[in-house]
Formats: structure tokens, sequence, C-alpha cells
């Protein structure tokens, strides 16, 4: 009986260390003069009135400060000892009132913002390590103890002992690695990301280190950045609701910018997307074909935002030309994706902003491929927190792309994980894009309803249909009309372009417009071919001497190298972190426009340039069929002229 009263009150003692308590400083003299005192005890002091109460609260105790020789780049340390260690080399300009001139090439500007950073990180790290006492454990002891009174066992049993041994830290909590950029690996459950891939735009490179560095850098600037929760807006939620406490915050803006990476080079690439703007998030699929890297399909997210002026509501479906597109891709720093090196992870992994319309061009028409769009199941919250963490990592993210392990339903996975730690999306694994989807389906998390009337869905936008059946349409048209000899479309855009033209000349007015489209097709095709046969001698031959690939590659690396800015905004600015505040947007667009006019001129040379790297045969039959283009275009137009402008049926 005695044991068991020793045992409760071992216990009551352990659960309740820190509630009563407050974090103390404890500054030790070893031989201080008065005014190195004052001005350290003014250090403290102003580090615990930075602190969130909470924090004080939970770590409850006294942690002992002293100044000691330490190497001229490290400020301070928590010692060995459980303390917290200060470079004494630091102390003399401190106690002069000098620290807040002497400027330094760290991150918080002078020698004493560096000095109360540092006092905050270590604390961070001591608060990380005591957060085994945390309410969650003290719960978990408790409970623990009830279950062994009832075995009539002293102390607690050894399954307790284990269950407490496991860290409850905050730089292990799965929203904070989520958020921080180790984020739990699709197919491999429980098991983190090695590597931290939100390289750009950091504060501070120590951050990347591991979560524990990661934690205590970020907490310096959430105590001390009134800019931060603008900056970072995940990771300031997440810690106000940790501390159930915020700092004095600047007034954000409501819009976040981002770079608009569509092939127009003619505009201005910067944008501004507003979070409550979004009236839906869609899961965007393009369908497969059978191409080895698009057999799965590609996942995407759609964001329905509503035009200006319209009330948020389900009519913004219909403002496409402001919907964007949101597109982790890899950035080809060749001609074409190769395959090889999409399974090596050789192509860095970013995400892209695109417009809508041009994404539906590209599939549909380009690569023949349908697009569904179907609508997830988000609450408010969710939605904008989600396209907010979108735009962090459009500014942040630097990853590798794999064609198994972290393509695109990988990728986009992780940032549905992320940006809306939805509790159903926690256990959901899926390795391809329309794996997902399906798995999306199982959990009730996207309304598959919108699909099942493809006429409606056509209509109202949740489906995009490949142009393959249109251009079985204007075939058929060909074959009533002209009586062509081949019988699929397949065949006829196979035939050469001279082999096309001597039908152009008896096709009326509707027959030619089919035509048309179809020679839009087939010049299509040619340009895939000739991408396709460009990537292979231009990957094959790189390093040989060859004057022809020597002129276009120095244009192909202009071009590729000053277009990279578009997936990886971030070079843009110098200076800053996390997102371009309203102070930044000027230097933004100023940069953005130079590289949009630079490629502009470079797209015309390499448009000529490139042609040299083709084989005879290929570009005798790319041009031939831009002749027919233009042939067909000026019989289509005197034939409406003849017609009087009639409307074609």
């Amino acid at each position: 009986m005695i044991g068991r009263r020793i045992g409760w009150l071992w216990l009551t003692l352990l659960v309740s260390f820190g509630s009563q308590a407050e974090l103390r400083l404890n500054l030790l003299d070893d031989g201080l003069s008065r005014s190195e005192h004052v001005a350290s005890q003014q250090l403290l002091d102003e580090a615990l009135n930075a602190l969130p109460p909470s924090l004080k609260q939970r770590l409850g105790r006294t942690v002992s400060v002293r100044w000691r020789q330490l190497p001229a780049e490290v400020y301070g340390r928590a010692g060995r000892w459980s303390g917290i260690e200060l470079n004494a080399a630091l102390l003399p300009a401190l106690s002069e009132g000098r620290s807040a001139h002497i400027q330094t090439s760290r991150t918080h500007g002078n020698q004493r913002r560096e000095l109360l950073a540092t006092l905050l990180h270590e604390i961070t790290h001591l608060y990380d390590r005591a957060q085994l006492w945390s309410p969650a454990n003290k719960h978990l002891l408790q409970q623990c103890h009830r279950h062994a009174q009832t075995l009539g066992l002293v102390g607690l049993p050894e399954q307790c002992r284990g269950q407490t041994a496991r860290r409850f830290t905050l730089s292990d909590d799965p929203v904070l690695l989520d958020l921080a950029g180790w984020p739990q690996r699709v197919a491999r459950r429980g098991v983190r990301a090695q590597a931290n891939h939100q390289v750009a735009r950091s504060p501070d490179s120590y951050e990347l280190s591991n979560p524990r560095e990661f934690i205590a850098v970020n907490m310096e600037y959430f105590l001390l950045d009134p800019s931060y929760a603008c900056r970072r807006p995940s990771l300031a939620r997440y810690l106000r609701e940790h501390f159930a406490w915020s700092p004095a915050t600047s007034t954000c803006s409501d819009e976040l910018a981002y770079l608009n990476a569509g092939r127009d080079f003619s505009r201005q690439p910067v944008g501004r997307i507003d979070p409550a703007r979004v009236y839906q998030v869609d899961y965007l699929l393009a369908e497969a074909n059978n191409e080895l890297a698009s057999r799965w399909g590609h996942s995407m997210l759609r964001l329905v935002i509503c035009a200006p002026g319209r009330p948020l509501g389900p009519d913004c479906r219909l403002d496409l030309q402001a919907h964007l597109v949101l597109s982790y891709r890899a950035f080809v720093d060749d001609v074409q994706l190769s395959s090889w090196r999409g399974l090596t992870g050789s192509y860095p992994s970013r995400l892209f902003v695109l417009p809508l319309q041009q994404v539906i061009e590209e599939y549909t028409k380009a690569e023949l491929r349908s697009l569904a769009s179907v609508p997830l199941k988000l609450n408010r919250p969710q939605l904008e927190q989600l396209v907010t963490r979108a735009m962090e990592q459009h500014w942040s993210y630097d990853g590798d792309y794999w064609f198994v392990s972290n393509n695109c339903a990988v990728e986009t996975l992780k940032l549905l994980r992320s940006g809306t730690q939805h509790p159903r999306l926690q256990a959901l694994d899926s390795l391809t894009p329309i794996g997902l989807l399906d798995s999306l389906y199982a959990r009730d998390l996207a309304d598959r309803r919108v699909l099942d009337n493809e006429a409606e869905a056509l209509r109202l936008g949740y489906r995009f249909d490949s142009f393959r059946d249109r251009y079985h349409a204007m075939f058929s048209v060909l074959r009533e009309h002209l009586a062509v000899p081949q019988r699929k479309v397949e065949d006829w855009l196979n035939l050469a372009a001279e082999q096309r033209r001597p039908w152009f000349a008896p096709a009326d007015l509707r027959t030619s417009a089919a035509l048309l489209l179809l020679e839009q097709a087939a010049l299509r095709r040619q340009l895939l071919l000739a991408q396709d046969e460009l990537k292979h001698r231009y990957l094959s031959n790189r390093t040989e001497h060859d004057p022809a690939l020597h002129t276009a590659d120095g244009a192909l690396q202009q071009i590729l190298a000053n277009s990279g800015f578009l997936s990886r905004p971030a070079e843009l600015l110098n200076g800053g972190y996390g997102l371009p505040q309203p102070g930044e947007w000027q230097q933004l667009e100023r940069q953005s426009q130079a590289r949009q006019e630079h490629l502009l001129l470079l797209s015309d040379a390499l448009d000529k340039e490139v042609r040299t790297l083709l084989a005879p045969s290929r570009l005798a039959e790319l041009n031939a069929s831009e002749a027919n283009l233009k042939q067909l275009g000026e019989h289509v137009r005197a034939l409406h002229k003849a017609s009087g402008g009639l409307q074609l049926p």
C-alpha cells in the first residue's frame, strides 16, 4: 500500500511538473560588470516577453544563461547542462549599446537582434525536448497509472513505460513535418522524406538541416518578424493554433502573387490571386494515351476563380478565362522529356501555375487527350488553406521528378495533404493519377456525379473532350463529300502533305472547313514528331562537333535558362523569404517583364535555328503542312466571300 502511495505521489508530481511554475531565465554573473549585467538582463527580459505564455507555462522551469567563449561563428547554443550559453565575444558591444548598430550578414540584421533570436532559438530547442510532458502525455500517464492500480502494480507497467518513451515533441508533429518539407512518402506509410526540397525563398538555410532546427529557426521569425504571418501563412497558422496565441503581426494583403507560366511571352506574367475568390478546387485529370510517360494520365488541380465582380457561386465555373491550373511538372532542361532521365530523377519537379485555356489546348488538341475536372469536397477553410499552401509551394519548392515514386500524382497528393489537413487524406496512397482519382472517389472526397451525364459534363466544363472525336467527325464529312479512299482519320493524317493537297480544290465551303481543321491536326502532329526527333538528335549529339547543333544549342540553352524563372520564380527576387509581399511586387513585375521581352526575341530566333537540326524529310513535310494550311485558308476565305458571307452549317 505504501508503495502504491509512493508511486501515485511520484506520478502526480511528474504530471503536474511545470503546471504551476513558469519559465524563468537566470543570468549567471560569473564576474560580469554592472553594465554587462544590466544589458544581459534586458536581453533576457525581452526574450521572455516575446515568448508565448503557453510555452513559458509548459516549459515551466528555470533555465540558466551564461556568457562563454564560443567559436566566432556561433552566437549561442543550448549547453550540455541544459542551460543556454551565449558567445562572450559579443558581450562588450551589447553592454556598450553598440550591438544594435552593428550590421551582420545574418538574417535578422543587427547583432543585438541576432542575440535575441539566438535566445529564442535555443529556448525553442528546450521546449521541443520538454514536450514529453505535454498535456497529451500527461493524460497518457494518468491512464497508465490507473491501469497500474487496477493490476495492483507499483509504479508504471512495462507497456506504459514504452509508450511514455515515445517523443511527443513539436518538431516531430506530422502536421508540422508536412508543412516544413518532410512529408510522408506516398506508398511508404509513416516514412518521411529524407531531404527538404522547400529550398527557395528560405529565411535561413539552416532550417533545412532537420526538423528540430526548422522549428527553432521559424520560431525566431514567428516571434520577431511581424510579416511572418504574411510570408509563411500556413506555418504561422499552425504555430498560432499550437500556442493558442499570436504575436503582433502586419496587416497582410488579401492577394498572393504568382508567376503565370503561360506561353504568351507578350503578357505580364505576374498575377495575383485572392483565395477568397476561388469558388472550388477541382482534381483535373488528363486522361491516358499511348505515350510511355502519359499512359497513367496526369494529375493537376484546377482553381475555379470568379471573374471580377462575379459573386462567389456556381456561375464562376463559366469564367474559364480566369481559371488557373496547378501542375507539378518536370522542368525539362533539354528539348523534351527523356524517359530515362524521368526514371532516374534527373529532372527538377516544380509547381507551375498555368492558364486553364492553355492546358485545355495542350491536352485536347496537341496530345488528343480528354480532361476530367472533378470538384473536391472541401469546406471553405480547407479550400482557402489549400490555395495558400499551393502558392507557398510555388515560391519555395524545387524537388526531383521521378516517373514512379515522385510523379505528378504523388506531388499533388502531398499538396492536398499539407494544404487541407483533411483527415481522410492522411492515410490515402496512390502512385498514379488515375489511381489517385479513384481513391478520392472511394473516400467521398471528389464528386463523381458531375461526370455521369457526358453531354452535361461537356456543357458545364466538367469535361473537355479530346479533339480526336472532332477529327473523326470532320473526316466523315470528307468521306461523304469527296469520297476519299482512306477509311480512318489516322490514315488521312498519315498521308504526306502533298498527297492531301489535290483534294482541296474540289471541296465546297463546309468540306473545306473540315479539311482546314484536319490540316491543323496534321501540322500539330508533325510538330510533335519534329520535337521528338530533335530531342533524340540533341541528346545524342550535344557533345559532338556539329555546327548546326552548336548554333541551335546556344539558342536552346538561352531560352531554357531564361524561361526557368517561370517554374522557379524565386530567382527574380533578391532577399526576403516566403510569399513575396506588396513591397516586392514592383521588383517582381519589373524583372519578369524584362525576362519575358527577352524570351519573345529568343523564341523567334529559336524557331528559325532549331529547324536546321531536323532531317531534310521532316523539314520538308513540316514546310509542306504549313503551305497546305496557308492554301486552305485562302480557299476557305474565297469560298466564304463567294457565298455572300453565309455562316457554315
